[in-house]
């Protein structure tokens, strides 16, 4: 069974998800926490990452260059947790489009977990495994909902992933990211990705799988027909 992460830095539903059965770890990045008022990257993580009991978390280096980025891994995994919870996530690529490959092989050689994110190509998927092959335990979060936002169906890729990820070792995991809609659950199991991490609307919605076509139908009209009555709607 495919395994959910919650995707996001808003302390309140990070708890909120640590005690639920829905979420079996997290996913977050720089982005995320801004958006979310994070001030004090460091605190923010030290002070979470023994609350959520153990499960998962994934924290990112925002480092551009090599060298720092190796820097700031370091002091990220040497915030472990309560348990083998934390991972380093670490882009595939810097901003100038050079490959973390090098780095992504010494750290995961070296122990450190990681989750290697914003991948987009099989090449990328393919030099992602090769690097971390008889390394830590590794997340291959491959960006399926920001392709088809690109139009690109990222089914055919999230097929060859897991293929390239099992092949790797039972350690890689492939992690469907940036999850659009509530059908890439389905999307994801059926497309053999271990992990996917979604925002915790659609994870809600995702639990709530099961209505019939025509139950959709009847709870639609009810919802219309609640809301032109609210709005006083008529016509003379």
């Amino acid at each position: 069974m495919i395994k959910v992460f919650l995707d996001g830095a808003d302390r309140a539903s990070m708890l909120e998800m640590t005690a639920s059965p829905l979420v079996q770890g997290f996913t977050t990045n720089p982005s995320l926490m801004r958006k979310a008022g994070v001030k004090d990257y460091g605190a923010f993580c030290r002070e979470i990452l023994p609350q959520l009991k153990g499960k998962p978390v994934s924290f990112e280096v925002f480092a551009d260059d090599f060298d720092e980025m190796k820097k700031q891994a370091k002091i990220i995994a040497a915030w472990e947790g309560p348990s083998d919870q934390l991972y380093v996530k670490i882009p595939v690529v810097n901003s100038k489009g050079e490959s973390s490959e090098r780095l992504i092989r010494e750290l995961s050689q070296a122990g450190v977990k990681l989750n290697v994110t914003a991948i987009y190509t099989e090449a990328q998927i393919k030099s992602t495994c090769d690097a971390v092959r008889g390394g830590a335990p590794a997340l291959v979060s491959v960006f399926g909902g920001r392709l088809a936002d690109a139009g690109h169906d990222p089914l055919p890729l999230m097929r060859a992933g897991a293929q390239l990820c099992n092949a790797a070792g039972p350690q890689v995991e492939l992690l469907w990211a940036s999850t659009r809609e509530a059908y890439n659950f389905i999307q994801a199991a059926e497309c053999g990705c271990k992990i996917i991490t979604a925002p915790l609307d659609l994870i809600k919605k995702a639990a709530a799988f099961g209505k019939t076509p025509l139950e959709l139908t009847l709870e639609t009209v009810r919802t219309f027909k609640s809301d032109s009555e609210a709005a006083g709607f008529a016509l003379a």
